[in-house]
């Protein structure tokens, strides 16, 4: 450009003219005439050897494109973003630094594009639509897991939420993810938009829906509108199938997946990061703002269902092993050894925002708390957790309980808990496991050789328990009050050193010997 903008200038055209023939504004003709041909070449090093914002991180997107091709930028830049949560990137800027890699390093991207037809929008919290989508993931142990998930949209702001399992959804699960759809949303729309899937629909009888009778009962409950399409029409739902490919490769693809409850929560921070965060291709907005407007179009949650089933006892949550349930992505404790009393627990929200969490058998109640308005948060009782201290030195008490000299061995496992404050409980343990293994007389003697060498841990306990046990082996007499009958022992490695090597019949050599000659 620089070279033919002098061209024309020499040629006789004037810099308006130049500037229309090029394409280009007046201002950069101006700006290359100033310019010397030795002041063009430096700018044009320049540019070439500047650095750029991304370049710290330049090797491990270059990772990601390698064993990923078909990664788009879009995808890359929701990485970094979770990964680095400081790094504020423009997308422009991260969808130009990966096309300069993928030419500069020539991975070229796989694709497999899927057209969609654009339909109308919506008035506003006039449509919800919902579909149901899986994956295959790769997960920790490099096995392969099935997911599937269920996904709602409002039409008009195309704000989203979404819910997985590693099982197959029952109609249960679909109405317990429409609760926890409404709650996220903060309304009900006017109507709801499916696929005739089969947890929803029995069959469809010339217009006329036959539903499962479970839904029937929370359509009736809730006072849902729904419109199901028509069997191959995807053109009635097509926001919701943008957002079920969405999902797919920009969230689930290339992640790795270790357990069903953390992947729902980074399901639910990409959603407040990126699904709905990102500016939308077609509206140009921000799902999140325009979700503010919408959300006043919205029929309020009405808390009381009145159905012909028992709804509440329906209400049913795992309880996992460090004895919490899920509900709202939120996590509430329960009492200590839940875990293994029960697998599952039922619970009721009240109006004044308490969650009671009860034993379905018996109505038994076992815990209440108090529901938050933020989602990711530990709702904790005091009383479920754990007096660690009053439990150290039960544990404490109970160890030197095993000795003959109980106060030495009560000082003496006081100055371990004070050397491993963060593994009292472990070094306990394992001293714990000695004295059960072994005579009253060995343990007191290795007591005394522990305090008077200053070998104050476990390991060091258990090793002088090895070689005592070793020594008796050869004498026929233990002085334990005697000092001077015990070996004199200058460091723990000798201890360790002294073991006995391995024994084999003499038969195994001739057999060896036999096997050579031939």
């Amino acid at each position: 450009m620089y070279m033919e903008i002098h061209q024309l200038i020499k040629k006789g055209f004037s810099k308006t003219q130049v500037a229309k023939k090029l394409g280009i504004s007046r201002s950069t003709v101006y700006r290359n005439l100033k310019r010397s041909p030795s002041d063009m070449a430096e700018w044009v090093e320049s540019i070439q050897t500047r650095s750029k914002k991304l370049d710290p991180y330049k090797k491990i997107i270059l990772s990601w494109l390698r064993e990923h091709p078909d990664m788009s930028a879009a995808q890359v830049e929701d990485w970094l973003k979770e990964k680095y949560e400081d790094l504020e990137v423009g997308e422009s800027t991260v969808r130009s630094y990966v096309r300069e890699l993928r030419k500069q390093y020539h991975i070229n991207k796989e694709s497999s594009p899927r057209i969609y037809e654009a339909i109308p929008d919506t008035p506003m919290g006039e449509q919800i639509q919902v579909d149901f989508g899986h994956t295959k993931q790769k997960a920790v142990d490099n096995t392969e897991v099935k997911l599937n998930f269920i996904a709602f949209v409002l039409s008009n702001s195309r704000y989203k939420y979404k819910e997985w399992l590693d099982r197959p959804f029952t109609t249960q699960d679909v109405i317990k993810a429409h609760e926890n759809a409404f709650n996220w949303f903060g309304g009900i729309p006017s109507e709801l938009v499916y696929d005739q899937d089969s947890l929803i629909v029995v069959s469809e009888n010339h217009g006329d829906l036959i539903l499962t009778q479970e839904f029937q009962q929370y359509k009736e409950s809730r006072n849902l509108t729904l419109h199901v399409c028509r069997k191959a029409d995807p053109e009635s739902k097509g926001k919701i199938e943008n957002v079920v490919g969405f999902i797919k490769h920009n969230f689930a693809k290339h992640r790795v997946f270790h357990n069903i409850d953390s992947w729902n929560e980074q399901g639910w921070e990409w959603l407040n990061r990126t699904g709905n965060y990102k500016i939308h291709n077609t509206t140009k907005k921000r799902p999140v703002d325009v979700f503010s407007l919408e959300r006043q179009h919205l029929r309020p949650v009405i808390k009381n269902l009145d159905i012909k089933y028992n709804y509440e006892n329906s209400i049913s949550r795992s309880v996992h092993k460090d004895n919490t349930i899920r509900y709202l992505s939120n996590r509430y404790s329960l009492p200590l050894g839940t875990f293994g009393k029960y697998e599952t627990v039922c619970i009721k929200e009240t109006e004044e925002k308490e969650l009671i969490i009860y034993n379905h058998q018996t109505g038994e109640i076992i815990a209440k708390h108090n529901i938050p308005d933020g989602r990711g948060i530990l709702v904790k009782d005091r009383k479920h957790s754990r007096d660690r201290s009053k439990g150290i030195a039960a544990f404490m008490d109970t160890v030197a309980q095993q000795f003959k000299d109980k106060e030495l061995a009560f000082e003496y496992l006081q100055i371990i808990k004070e050397k491993y404050p963060r593994y009292t409980r472990d070094q306990l343990q394992m001293i714990l496991k000695e004295t059960k293994a072994n005579d009253p007389e060995i343990l007191s003697s290795a007591l005394k050789e522990c305090r008077k060498r200053n070998l104050y841990s476990a390991t060091d306990f258990s090793d002088v328990v090895s070689y005592l046990k070793r020594y008796r082996q050869t004498s026929d007499t233990l002085i334990i009050d005697n000092a001077e009958s015990v070996p004199s022992i200058s460091h723990i490695s000798n201890w360790i050193l002294e073991t006995e090597a391995q024994k084999r019949e003499v038969d195994t050599y001739t057999a060896i010997l036999e096997g050579e000659s031939k």
